[in-house]
């Protein structure tokens, strides 16, 4: 799976499950169409991904998202340069396939994510949790209209979104990458409150 031009820069490998509550689609947007409009670019210095590196015949990607459930796992994550695994613990191999889970640092150009600092297992990754986009403080759309929205999300993100669910009165929906822009279109087209984009990288900056 592969960015769209949304981003400014050229493709990005990227798995994508998507975890969405059935429903009926349908226009339930205010403002149609702001949200698979939206252009965003890739982040400026650091940042931070945790997830799944896979290396596969001498192909090293990083996994954002859920991976398959196979031995060895499977992905379809974003080219990861710069990585070694020297001196890297918490590893298992099987044919020519090695991963681990670890947060990855490093820069994103929109295609390639490069490592830049030494990975932490994730065992041992205990960062502070972002903070909640919603208070605390349950949504009120009615569930019939979140799950028009959920099944609308997957098209207007494309390979951006790694996954997407309902919870809590909100449809939450996770991406590669937000500066920001893309819940501002969610905020447009379906008004504040109701759909929650979180970005898998995170700024270190």
């Amino acid at each position: 799976m592969r960015f769209t031009a949304r981003l400014s820069t050229a493709a990005l490998a990227a798995a994508s499950v998507l975890l969405i509550a059935t429903g009926c689609a349908g226009g339930t947007g205010a403002s149609a169409g702001a949200l698979s409009g939206a252009r965003i670019s890739p982040p400026v210095g650091e940042v931070v991904g945790t997830g799944t590196v896979l290396e596969v015949a001498g192909d090293v990607a990083l996994c954002l998202g859920p991976i398959a459930e196979s031995y060895p796992p499977q992905c379809d994550g974003m080219p990861l340069e710069g990585w070694s695994w020297d001196g890297v613990d918490g590893f298992e191999e099987s044919g020519d396939t090695r991963w681990g889970t670890y947060a990855v640092f490093g820069t994103f150009d929109g295609d390639v994510f490069t490592a830049t600092q030494p990975p932490i297992m994730l065992a041992l990754y205990d960062p502070m949790g972002p903070e909640d986009p919603t208070g605390g403080i349950s949504g009120n759309t009615p569930a019939a209209e979140l799950d028009a929205i959920a099944t609308e999300i997957p098209t207007a993100l494309g390979d951006l979104l790694l996954a997407t669910w309902t919870q809590d009165g909100y449809v939450w929906a996770q991406v590669i990458w937000d500066d920001g822009t893309l819940q501002s279109a969610a905020d447009a087209e379906y008004g504040d409150g109701v759909v929650i984009i979180q970005s898998a990288l995170r700024s270190l900056g």
